[in-house]
Formats: structure tokens, sequence, C-alpha cells
């Protein structure tokens, strides 16, 4: 490992490779409406390859995320990115059947990239025989947290019947989550209870080892806890393996959707620096790459001394 790379957090990580990108791919899913469109990012060197699926917020899609993807697939990950039906750029109008429904359909699009690692693998010029399927992580932004969660063990709560399905996936070995939703029930604002049956998650299930990313200043309208709703992925699941909380970060965590997009408004490149070198260290620590990266990250950010966050670990 090299320290060429290490500011603002002193955790070293890898030299970079370049990388290449191929979008939009597509997988036949039958039933969904229209294919599965993706963008694949690997680094153009390396063998065995771990891979992350990531799992973008609401609204956005395989565009999105490039901070955090190209960081990734550049030291050493091939990182896979589905548009969701939620996206802007399917449109997908309120009233259409699927809307409800919307939350399970993400789970499937990720369960349908596992099941055609393969296809994809072969899809991206060089990048056959050289990932390692064994190796594979979740992560997601947002409602893309709760997606990644779900396979983890999160379990969506039915209001009604107080049951939540096991939709988790023994193939996913670790999980990012970023500004993910807490509870439901009396958390959540009324809008929220109204609007959103989905957000109810039970965590106690959520057994999958997880690194949980939040900003002190995401005050989400969503619930009536303010920013600490956000911790609860990791205080509530078992699997809570390291909590981050970036000191001044609202939803966007300084910008991690993207570099001067509409939704972040709390623009921070050294923010985005903290999110990319210490979800790198977790990645490859929590997928069996090397651990020194996430050990040196706990040393630094774990004393509270740090000017950009806190990290705390079980």
């Amino acid at each position: 490992m090299t320290t060429s790379d290490t500011p603002p957090t002193g955790v070293p990580v890898p030299a970079p490779v370049p990388v290449v990108s191929v979008k939009p791919l597509s997988l036949p899913a039958p039933g969904r409406g229209r294919d599965l469109l993706l963008r694949v990012s690997a680094p153009t060197t390396g063998d065995a390859l771990p891979v992350v699926l990531l799992s973008h917020g609401f609204g956005s899609s395989l565009e999105g995320y490039g901070p955090l993807a190209d960081y990734w697939a550049a030291h050493g990950f091939v990182v896979v990115q589905p548009t969701h039906l939620d996206s802007r750029t399917v449109g997908l109008p309120r009233d259409d059947p699927r809307t409800p429904g919307v939350w399970r359909s993400r789970v499937a699009d990720m369960e349908r990239i596992l099941d055609h690692l393969d296809v994809l693998e072969a899809a991206v010029p060089g990048l056959s025989g050289r990932t390692d399927h064994s190796r594979v992580a979740a992560a997601g932004h947002s409602f893309g947290g709760q997606t990644a969660g779900i396979l983890l063990g999160l379990r969506v709560v039915d209001p009604v019947t107080g049951r939540g399905e096991d939709l988790s996936d023994p193939r996913i070995g670790a999980g990012v989550l970023l500004a993910t939703a807490g509870r439901g029930g009396d958390d959540l604002t009324p809008f929220a209870a109204e609007h959103f049956p989905s957000m109810n998650p039970d965590f106690t299930h959520m057994t999958t080892p997880a690194l949980v990313v939040v900003g002190d200043r995401d005050d989400s309208p969503l619930s009536v806890r303010g920013p600490e709703w956000m911790t609860d992925p990791y205080h509530l699941s078992p699997g809570g393996e390291g909590l981050l909380t970036l000191f001044g970060a609202e939803h966007s965590l300084g910008g991690v959707a993207g570099h001067e997009v509409r939704e972040t408004t709390d623009e921070h490149p050294a923010r985005v620096a903290l999110v990319q070198q210490v979800t790198l260290a977790y990645l490859r620590h929590a997928l069996g790459v090397d651990g020194s990266g996430w050990t040196a990250a706990r040393e630094a950010l774990g004393a509270g001394a740090h000017p950009l966050g806190r990290l705390e670990s079980a």
C-alpha cells in the first residue's frame, strides 16, 4: 500500500489505476416492464477483483455516484450500478401499478445482477476471468441504502400484518449504507407514515457486516428524530460493524451523488474524500482483501479528534 493518496484522513490506500466503464448494459427483466439498464466500471489491471453493487438514491440512475463508483473501481473493485424503476430517467407515473412495489423491484434488480454477473463481466472488454464472484458487497445511498440493507437482512415490515419477509442474499458478504433511513412507526412524520409504508424497517435480522455512514446535520423531513435517526442501521443491527459520522454533513454527505449535482446542498470535496477512503478501507477489510486500511481508519478517526468526522466500530 502507498501513502501518497492519504489526505485528508491519513488512511493508506492503494495507488489508483485507470478505469474502464461501460454503459448502458442491459439485462432482460420479464415482468418488470422494461429491461434493466446498468453501468459496469472496473480497473484495467488486476485479477480476483471483488464486486460492489451500488444502488442509487430515489430518482437517480446509473449516471450518478461517480465519486464513489469511479474511486472504488480505480482501487480494485468491479462496480455495478443499476437504474431502478424510480429513476427520473424512467419516468414511472405515480399511478403506475408498479409504483407501490418499487422498494421490492429494487431488490429484484440487485438479485438479477447477482444471477448474471458472468454476463456483465463478459460485456466489459478485458474483464472476463478477472472477477471474484465469491466476494461481493452491496452499497447504497438513501433509498439505495435500504435496498442494500435488505440484501444484508433488513426486513420491511408490513404495517398491517406486522411481518417482514426475508429477502437477504447469502452471496452478499458486506454492505455500505450511506444516509439510510431508520425505524418507522412513531419515528416517522405523519406525511412519511402515510405515503411511504415501506419505510418500516426491522434491523434485528441484518446480520451481514456493514459500515453505516451518516451526516450529523442530515435532518430528514421524514422523521421526527432528527439526524440521529440515520444511525439506526448501525445501532439496531447485529451486523453493524462501523458508524462513520461526518461533521457538518447533510443528506448528500458532501456530494457523493456527483460533483456539482443539484441535489447536493453541502458540497465539500474533503468530506467526499473522507467517505471515499473510509468506505474503500472498509470494503477491503470486510471482503478479505486487506485489513490494514480499516485498522488505520479506526485509529485516525476513532478518538474523536479528527476535524471531518468520527468512526465508531464494534
